[in-house]
């Protein structure tokens, strides 16, 4: 395993110890309607938490980064996807319990989308992790991705946490055209994005040419 992929790895139990976000155990989680920006911060129990990298905005472009499919291990340019909206959810580390919960939403509530919007989870972890997940969670109407190489979906986005090297929690929609039209950070790594208001804004894309 690349020294990369081992120190995510371990960060990201520390984080998930931090949050209390062990997947034992019953977690009521708040959900965050507010977003920071790309490229500011987060808080984790309050402590501010860098993001690094070039600041996404809406009306730009996704940025054409390649990223390891979690089922085939093979590289994918996340910008092939273009002609379908696309749902991304970004979190920290799949194997916490706000993470799984966040993608256990995607999964199970977001069959109310229309098959045209493309579902997408990405993480630093390993795109073996991924896959062991999806499986174990019967997930496999989700697009995993990994950006476990060289974190460079995170560093293009803004949305990489700086000292631990993981992705922020976020939500992008993405057009048809491959343009971002919506963007939630979530301010505050605990609580859980506000999916439905992004499932709401996917839905609204699809009727665009």
């Amino acid at each position: 395993m690349r020294r990369s992929a081992i120190v995510t790895l371990l960060t990201g139990c520390l984080l998930s110890l931090l949050c209390g976000c062990a997947s034992s155990g019953v977690l009521k989680v708040p959900v965050d309607s507010a977003s920071s920006v790309p490229g500011t911060s987060v808080t984790l129990r309050g402590q501010s938490h860098k993001l690094t990298g070039t600041a996404l905005e809406v009306g730009n472009h996704l940025p054409a980064i390649s990223l390891t499919d979690a089922q085939t291990m093979k590289k994918v340019d996340i910008s092939q996807f273009k002609g379908k909206v696309l749902l991304i959810s970004l979190v920290p580390s799949i194997d916490t319990k706000v993470c799984e919960e966040q993608t256990h939403y995607l999964g199970e509530q977001g069959t109310k989308l229309s098959t045209e919007v493309e579902r997408i989870t990405i993480s630093r972890d390993t795109p073996f992790a991924q896959k062991r997940f999806s499986e174990e969670a019967k997930l496999h109407n989700i697009t995993f991705l990994s950006d476990y190489r060289d974190a460079s979906f995170g560093k293009a986005t803004g949305l990489l946490i700086a000292d631990s090297m993981l992705l922020a929690r976020s939500v992008l929609v993405v057009d048809k055209k491959g343009i971002v039209r919506y963007i939630q950070v979530v301010p505050e790594l605990s609580h859980l994005p506000d999916l439905e208001a992004a499932f709401l804004k996917a839905e609204s894309l699809l009727s665009e040419k």
